[in-house]
C-alpha cells in the first residue's frame, strides 16, 4: 500500500527546509494515520462509523469537559449536534470529539538527540497520560522520527548551524542510541510505536535541495502496515 503518513513524514523534508520549532509539522503527520486505517479497511466497524461521520478526527486534539495536553492527532466520537467538517482529499472529518478513541503523538529527532532525548521520552510519556484522561481506553500510537543522515544543518532564524562531529555531532553518531533510548524507555508506553528512520541533511546547497532518503524503506512500510493491522483489530475488541 501507498501510505499517507510515510508520504507526508517525507514531504516534511524532501525539497524544503525543515524546521523544527514548527508546531504543525506532527500534527499534519500524525492526522494521516486515520486516513490509513479507513484505507486499509480492516475494521468495518471503523470505516462505517467514519463514513456516518459519528466518529470524526479532532484537529484541535481536545476533548470537550477534559482538560489535558494536546496531542498531535485524536480520533474519536463526535459531540452530538456538532457540524463536521470534511476537507479535500481526506475521508475521516473533522469536527469536535466528547471522547478519544485512537490517539497519535509524533517526534521528530533531527539532530542533537542526545542532548533532548529526554525530554523527548517525557513528552512522549505525558501525552500518554493526558490521552487517557477523563475515562475511556484509547488505543495510544506513538511515531518516532530518528534522523541517520552523515550531517545535518539545523536553522534558527536567519542563523543556520552544521552539524561538525566534534562539538555538533552528525546525526548517525546519535541516531543508534537515541532509538535505543526511545524503544527501552518511551515505547512501552504506548500501544503502538513505530520508528522511522530516515536521512535528511536540511542541505540547501546539496543536489538536490534539501534530500531526503529512507532507510530500509521496506522494512518502515512493514512496520507501519502491521500497526494499522493490530489497531484495527484493537479498535473492533475496544469500541
Amino acid at each position: 500500500m501507498d501510505y499517507r503518513l510515510l508520504n507526508e513524514f517525507r514531504r516534511t523534508f524532501d525539497g524544503r527546509e525543515y524546521r523544527h520549532r514548527s508546531s504543525t509539522q506532527g500534527d499534519r503527520i500524525a492526522l494521516q494515520l486515520f486516513e490509513d486505517l479507513f484505507a486499509l479497511g480492516r475494521s468495518q466497524k471503523l470505516v462505517a462509523a467514519i463514513d456516518a461521520r459519528r466518529r470524526v478526527a479532532n484537529r484541535q486534539n481536545t476533548r470537550q469537559g477534559v482538560k489535558a495536553r494536546r496531542g498531535d492527532a485524536t480520533f474519536g466520537e463526535i459531540i452530538p449536534g456538532e457540524p463536521t467538517k470534511l476537507d479535500d482529499g481526506f475521508h475521516v472529518a473533522c469536527g469536535s470529539v466528547a471522547t478519544i478513541e485512537i490517539g497519535s503523538e509524533v517526534k521528530i529527532l533531527a539532530k542533537a538527540m542526545i542532548k533532548q532525548i529526554d525530554r523527548v521520552i517525557g513528552d512522549l510519556k505525558k501525552q500518554v497520560t493526558h490521552f487517557r484522561k477523563g475515562r475511556g481506553n484509547p488505543i495510544c500510537v506513538g511515531i518516532a522520527g530518528i534522523n541517520f543522515a552523515p550531517y545535518t544543518i539545523g536553522l534558527e532564524g536567519e542563523r543556520s548551524f552544521r552539524t561538525d562531529g566534534r562539538t555538533h555531532r552528525h546525526p548517525f553518531q546519535e541516531a543508534p542510541e537515541a532509538e535505543r533510548r526511545l524503544i527501552a524507555d518511551a515505547a512501552p508506553d504506548f500501544d503502538e510505536f513505530l520508528v522511522v528512520r530516515y536521512k535528511a541533511t536540511n542541505d540547501p546547497k546539496a543536489t538536490p535541495p534539501f534530500p531526503f532518503e529512507w532507510v530500509d524503506y521496506g522494512r518502515t512500510q512493514m512496520d507501519y502496515g502491521a500497526i494499522l493491522t493490530r489497531v484495527s483489530i484493537e479498535y473492533d475488541k475496544r469500541f
